[in-house]
């Protein structure tokens, strides 16, 4: 049976001293709102695998080495795609003159020790704008021989063929993998570590190809009907307050509410059901307006759009 209504996700903690949030995240000093139970939301294996099939941002370091070229306008430190094999392991294309690459050519059948840590940021203007991190810690070596058609044809299916690095005057390319030894996530749902087995049987979440293109469509052309989501929380808090999409699942839409007296706040908006497709997120996001503010206030089917 779906939830129509909206789930308010506790605030950031506020210190009583300096009335400032506490962080979530080393780097983001701005704490962010975690769920409360019962909430239904995508498993640590689910959002992992959906953070490495995105496009958001990642690094991959080595932990002792040191890159005596440093960082450059090729970004030879940052892999410039990546995708994820059956068996779990996670394919990168890296520059060849990075030091990943230089390492791992040199290692033959020695463990070369790598983390890869990918950082996810909200696709529109909002405070605290990262929503994680996830780190992927294994072992590096180059793809050779026959792997190395295989793994091509995994990565090209993640990113066009026009798309991929190689224009006249950048360096050569090379593909490495990580078998992963161990994960952990840290995000908007909570800190946890996952069973690499398990993010290996996992599946992006279907939306992730369609998220940032939706919500950024939805706070710049319907601003005023993500608003009116508040009337679902049962409560006035919202009253007066700026409504963001921030995020979006097969389950549901999270918004962050901010600017009102009572502080920045996340609620959660379950679809009547999960959805698979775009044309299902098109229904499920026609069922949060009508419930929010009667029919006349959904959002067209065709404006909601996808790639």
């Amino acid at each position: 049976m779906s939830r129509p209504h909206g789930i308010p996700l506790p605030s950031a903690r506020r210190s009583s001293d300096s009335n400032t949030t506490e962080s979530a995240f080393d780097d983001d000093k701005q704490g962010q709102p975690r769920p409360r139970e019962g909430v239904r939301q995508l498993t640590g294996a689910e959002r992992v695998r959906t953070l490495v099939e995105s496009n958001a941002s990642v690094s991959l370091t080595l932990p002792g080495a040191r890159d005596s070229h440093g960082p450059d306008e090729f970004g030879m430190g940052m892999p410039a795609a990546r995708t994820v094999t059956p068996d779990g392991d996670v394919i990168l294309l890296v520059s060849a003159e990075s030091a990943a690459a230089r390492a791992a050519a040199h290692a033959q059948d020695d463990d070369l020790t790598a983390v890869i840590e990918i950082t996810d940021v909200a696709p529109v203007s909002v405070p605290h704008r990262i929503r994680g991190r996830a780190w992927l810690t294994g072992w590096l070596t180059a793809v050779r021989g026959s792997e190395r058609a295989a793994c091509a044809a995994l990565l090209a299916e993640r990113r066009p063929a026009d798309e991929m690095p190689g224009a006249a005057g950048r360096p050569a390319w090379v593909m490495l993998r990580l078998e992963v030894g161990e994960i952990s996530v840290d995000d908007l749902w909570g800190a946890e570590h996952v069973d690499p087995d398990d993010m290996a049987a996992a599946h992006p979440d279907p939306m992730t190809s369609h998220e940032a293109e939706l919500l950024q469509h939805l706070a710049s052309a319907h601003s005023d009907r993500v608003g009116e989501l508040c009337g679902l929380l049962g409560a006035r808090e919202a009253d007066g307050m700026t409504a963001t999409p921030l995020a979006l699942d097969r389950l549901g839409l999270r918004v962050r509410f901010t600017g009102g007296a009572a502080g920045s706040f996340d609620a959660r908006f379950d679809f009547p059901e999960p959805v698979a497709d775009i044309c299902g997120l098109r229904r499920a996001m026609r069922s949060l307006f009508a419930a929010a503010g009667g029919t006349s206030l959904g959002v067209p089917p065709d404006d909601v759009r996808g790639r």
